[in-house]
C-alpha cells in the first residue's frame, strides 16, 4: 500500500509547475541564434577554391561584355548616325546598373541565396544580349544592352564578390585577386571575340554568341559559387531593408568615402584614352588596343596587388596603389604628347588601378568583420552606381568645352578625384594602425 502512495507521488505534478514546450518557431529562432554566435573561420583553401574559379567565371562574362562594349559601339555610330550623344549613356547606365542591388544586397542573398541570383543573372543577361540581336532603334538598345543586362548583372556582381572574401583570411588578397582578374581577363578575351564575330558573321550574331557564352559561363559558376556560413553568420543585424547602422563604424564610413570618391575619375582613362590617341593623330592600332591591353595589365594587376596586400598589409597596400594610380593622371597622363608616353601611362594606370580595384574588397572584412560583410559589400559597391554613371560623362563635358577637346583636362579630373579617393584610403590606414611603419 506504501508503495502504491509512492508511485502516486512520482506522476503527480503540482498545477502551477507545469513546464511550457517551445514551439516549432521559438526553437528554430534559438538555433538560428546559436549559429549566428558561432565564429566563422575561413579555411583558406579547399572548397574555397571553387568558389574563387566560380567567381572568375562569372565576372569574366559580365565584364568580358561590358568591356566590349565599344567594339558594338563603333557598329552603331554607323547604324544609327546622328545619334551618339544617347549610345554613349548605354555603357555607362549598364556598369552602373551592376551595383543597383547594394542597398538591399543582403534582404535579397536571405531570399534567394547565391545560387538563385547567379541563375537570374544568368537568365537576365542573355536575354539582354538576344534581344539586344533584333533591335531595331536605339531605345531597344538602351532597354537591352543598357538596363536589362546591367540589372542581371547585379545578381552576379554581388555573389562574385561577396563569397571570395568568406573562405579567406591569410591569402584574402591572393584568392580576391584572382577572382577579380576575370574581369579584366573577359575584357581582354570577349573584346576579340565580338570583334571576329563582327567580321565574319555581323554585330547581331554576336551578340547572340555573347548571350549564349554569359549562359554557360554563369550558370557554372551558380554551380561553384556558395557563402562560407549562413546568412545569419554574415547578414548583419538591420532591422530594415538598409544597414544604416553600418555608418555608426567611423572606419566604414571613411571607406565608403573611399570607394565613392575614387570610382568618379578611376574609369576615365580607361574610356577616354583610345580617343585621345586618336586626338594626337597615332596609328589606328594604338587606339584599338589600348583597353585591351589596359585589360590585360589590369588583370595581371588584381593578382599581384593582391599578394602583395597579404605580404606588405592590405591597408598599406590600398593606400600606395591608389595613391600612385592618381599619380599617374597628373604626372603622365597631363604631359601625353606622344605615343611612347600613352603606352607608358596605360601600363602604370592599368597595374596601380587593378591594384586599387582589387584590394578594396580585402579590406573589407577587417573594417565591419565576416558578420557584417553581406550588406557591407551592398553598400561599399552601391558607391560605383554614381562614380560609373556620371565620372566619365563629367570628363567628357570638360574636355569638349575647348575646341579642340582639351585632354589634359580629363587627366587633371581623374587624378584628383583617384588621389581624393586616396587620402581616404590614407586615413583609413592611420585609424587602423596610427603613424607606425607595420604591416597592417
Amino acid at each position: 500500500m506504501a508503495s502504491a502512495t509512492k508511485e502516486e507521488e512520482k506522476v503527480q505534478v503540482p498545477p502551477g509547475s507545469l513546464i511550457d514546450v517551445p514551439s516549432t518557431e521559438e526553437i528554430e529562432a534559438n538555433s538560428n541564434e546559436l549559429k549566428k554566435n558561432e565564429t566563422l573561420t575561413p579555411p583558406d583553401g579547399g572548397r574555397g577554391w571553387l568558389v574563387i574559379m566560380g567567381s572568375f567565371l562569372g565576372l569574366f562574362s559580365i565584364f568580358g561584355y561590358n568591356y566590349s562594349w565599344g567594339v558594338f559601339l563603333r557598329q552603331y555610330k554607323t547604324i544609327y548616325s546622328g545619334q551618339m550623344a544617347q549610345l554613349s549613356w548605354i555603357g555607362s547606365i549598364c556598369v552602373a546598373l551592376f551595383f543597383i542591388l547594394g542597398p538591399i544586397n543582403q534582404l535579397v542573398i536571405k531570399r534567394m541565396g547565391y545560387r538563385n541570383m547567379l541563375m537570374t543573372g544568368a537568365v537576365l543577361c542573355t536575354a539582354a544580349l538576344i534581344l539586344a540581336s533584333f533591335a531595331k532603334q536605339v531605345w531597344h538598345l538602351f532597354l537591352t544592352q543598357g538596363l536589362l543586362f546591367g540589372f542581371g548583372a547585379s545578381f552576379v556582381w554581388f555573389p562574385c564578390i561577396g563569397a571570395p572574401q568568406q573562405w579567406f583570411n591569410q591569402h584574402r588578397g591572393l584568392a580576391v585577386g584572382l577572382a577579380m582578374s576575370g574581369s579584366g581577363i573577359g575584357g581582354l578575351v570577349v573584346s576579340n571575340i565580338c570583334q571576329a564575330a563582327i567580321d565574319n558573321v555581323g554585330y547581331r550574331w554576336a551578340l547572340r554568341i555573347v548571350g549564349i557564352m554569359c549562359f554557360v559561363l554563369i550558370g557554372i559558376a551558380s554551380l561553384l559559387v556558395r557563402p562560407f556560413g549562413t546568412i545569419q553568420q554574415t547578414g548583419g543585424s538591420a532591422k530594415g531593408f538598409i544597414s544604416w547602422y553600418l555608418f555608426k563604424n567611423p572606419k566604414f564610413t571613411i571607406l565608403f568615402m573611399h570607394g565613392l570618391i575614387t570610382t568618379f575619375g578611376y574609369m576615365t582613362p580607361f574610356f577616354l584614352l583610345p580617343s585621345h590617341a586618336q586626338d594626337l593623330k597615332l596609328d589606328p592600332w594604338v587606339g584599338t588596343n589600348l583597353s585591351a591591353i589596359m585589360s590585360a595589365v589590369n588583370a595581371g594587376a588584381r593578382i599581384c596587388t593582391g599578394y602583395m596586400g597579404d605580404k606588405l598589409g592590405r591597408f598599406n597596400s590600398l593606400f600606395i596603389c591608389t595613391l600612385l594610380a592618381g599619380v599617374c593622371c597628373l604626372a603622365i597622363w597631363i604631359n601625353a604628347t606622344n605615343e611612347a608616353t600613352i603606352w607608358v601611362f596605360s601600363v602604370l594606370y592599368g597595374f596601380f588601378g587593378g591594384g586599387y580595384v582589387a584590394l578594396f574588397p580585402t579590406v573589407q572584412p577587417q573594417v565591419v568583420g565576416l558578420e557584417n560583410i553581406a550588406p557591407a559589400v551592398g553598400l561599399l559597391y552601391f558607391t560605383n552606381l554614381f562614380g560609373y554613371m556620371f565620372g566619365t560623362p563629367i570628363a567628357s563635358a570638360i574636355i569638349n568645352k575647348f575646341d579642340p577637346p582639351d585632354y589634359r583636362y580629363a587627366a587633371v579630373w581623374a587624378g584628383c578625384m583617384v588621389i581624393g579617393g586616396a587620402l581616404f584610403a590614407g586615413w583609413l590606414r592611420v585609424t587602423q594602425a596610427g603613424f607606425k611603419l607595420v604591416r597592417v
